[in-house]
């Protein structure tokens, strides 16, 4: 098994006159949390969408190295198969969740796995189990709004790590919470990505969060200007 979950090569992405990524290289080894740090408009979202496959970039590779299967260029497949790749093997955690305010927390949850087929008498339960174990037990029927922003996150933690993501990609979802209610999500994020052997990576502008990680990346017009292991 390969020790690196997935790599990136020489990332160029453009917006108009705007330079995102200038060039960028990253291995992120299988089992790690690496935060992405920088000032905004560094690139850093820009090198999450494209490492998980949401934009595609103007020139460079991303090669995923699933724990079972040969390697999968994500930057060479069309956008019906990236899509494939975003729901079966990476889960996703924003800011702001994107949850559906309509559905119960258990049925959001559930939602992933039953897009992939699963059956929802099946996804449900499995659904619940998770929650459970993220601290949500007996809030499985109470809809978005109904629920905490952390207990919203918490959610959002629980959908993506419903189909069994290897890598979870996760854009500032710490960023609208207190600092005690972020200390706990932290705590959520961590437990059920690296501390069941799967691989984190955040974009955050929080040091704290940033501290709890296996490494730091910080980014600065579009380049990778220092690679560090948090103490």
């Amino acid at each position: 098994m390969n020790a690196f979950v997935i790599e990136a090569h020489a990332l160029a992405k453009t917006f108009g006159a705007t330079r995102a990524l200038a060039g960028i290289d990253l291995a992120v080894q299988r089992g790690e949390a690496v935060a992405i740090m920088g000032a905004s408009g560094s690139g850093k979202t820009t090198l999450l969408h494209v490492l998980a496959g949401i934009t595609a970039p103007d020139a460079g590779s991303v090669t995923f190295h699933p724990s079972a299967g040969g390697p999968v260029e994500v930057t060479a497949l069309g956008e019906s198969a990236r899509s494939r790749l975003r729901r079966e093997r990476f889960g996703f955690v924003f800011q702001q969740g994107l949850l559906i305010p309509e559905l119960t927390a258990v049925e959001n949850v559930a939602l992933a796995s039953m897009i992939n087929g699963v059956a929802k008498k099946d996804a449900i339960p499995h659904a619940a189990s998770w929650l459970a174990a993220l601290g949500l037990a007996g809030m499985e029927d109470r809809r978005i709004g109904e629920l905490s922003g952390g207990q919203a996150q918490r959610v959002a933690i629980a959908r993506a790590q419903a189909t069994g993501a290897e890598i979870v990609f996760a854009d500032e979802p710490t960023g609208a919470l207190d600092s005690h209610t972020s200390a706990e999500v932290m705590d959520a994020l961590l437990w059920s990505t690296t501390g069941q052997g799967r691989t984190l990576v955040v974009v955050t502008h929080d040091a704290d969060v940033a501290a709890r990680c296996t490494r730091t990346v910080a980014v600065r017009d579009g380049r990778v200007v220092s690679s560090a292991v948090d103490a």
